[in-house]
């Protein structure tokens, strides 16, 4: 086996998605059994070192949805993970501000900034921030199209601030002013294609694909409990996906990524992964 190839495995294995659970829209905790990476001879270190541990990235961005004794554990031992951004696959990035800000959660938001986080549109949305985010939406013209974590929109990111019982009603009043300024635009609230399945056109996709010849080289097509689709990597966080045209979907977050099924006998065989070009083909198990 090459470098490269030894390289690709041990990334699966120092994976931190076993660690951290996310749904498909986005919310997050940490897992209490989260832990550090060991400390001793050179073997024990992260293979990417001195990058940090991909378990100490996602810890911190998945913690920030929501656990902030957990944010303010890790930070507080290293600071730099204020502003850590992690993929939850697809291309689907995420910053620990930027998750601490499509969940509402301001008090979160400021200890991460307080720390050295930046800030963006989607933060002062969140804040209430109305004069920031008229000047950013001046200065960059179409910007409140764009789409952030898990696609979610820039609006729906001050009406997630809205449903926090803890909000004050200043920062409420606030935040409504947001929400008024951009329902105004009618642009800030577009969100991705998706094409309705009925309940026994999911069940054409449902089943585990393979991939490779590892272990966790399968995907696994599910329903959420919410009743959509949604596909991962065997042991992972699943995306939920959008149908987006026939037999072809493409994950929340990553719209240039499609995943197109072949289906014989009312049943899907595989799917191809396109990012936009072909990649990796799974084969039903």
């Amino acid at each position: 086996m090459n470098d490269t190839a030894n390289q690709r495995r041990h990334f699966i294995k120092s994976s931190a998605f076993g660690i951290i659970g996310i749904t498909s829209f986005g919310y997050a905790s940490a897992n209490e059994n989260f832990h550090s990476p060991k400390h001793g001879t050179a073997d024990s270190f992260f293979y990417r070192y001195p990058s940090m541990d991909d378990a100490m990235v996602s810890g911190i961005v998945g913690a920030s949805h929501g656990n902030f004794d957990k944010v303010k554990e890790l930070v507080n031992a290293r600071p730099e993970l204020a502003g850590a951004s992690w993929d939850w696959g697809f291309g689907d990035w995420e910053t620990a501000l930027g998750a601490a800000s499509h969940v509402g959660r301001r008090d979160i938001a400021e200890f991460l900034m307080a720390n050295g986080a930046r800030p963006d549109i989607f933060t002062y949305t969140m804040m209430g921030m109305l004069n920031s985010v008229k000047e950013i939406i001046e200065t960059v013209p179409g910007i409140q199209t764009h789409g952030g974590p898990h696609g979610i929109t820039l609006l729906q990111h001050a009406k997630n601030r809205l449903e926090n019982k803890e909000i004050k009603t200043s920062d409420a009043d606030n935040v409504k002013k947001v929400i008024q300024y951009l329902e105004s635009l009618g642009n800030a609230d577009a969100k991705p294609k998706s094409l309705e399945l009925t309940e026994e056109e999911k069940k054409i996709y449902i089943g585990e694909y393979r991939f490779g010849t590892g272990d966790n080289e399968i995907f696994v097509a599910d329903l959420h409990r919410l009743g959509f689709l949604q596909i991962g990597r065997k042991g992972s966080s699943p995306r939920k996906v959008n149908k987006i045209d026939e037999n072809t979907f493409a994950p929340v977050g990553a719209p240039s990524v499609k995943l197109i099924f072949k289906i014989q006998d009312n049943k899907a065989v595989s799917f191809g992964i396109h990012e936009p070009q072909p990649l990796v083909t799974a084969t039903r198990i």
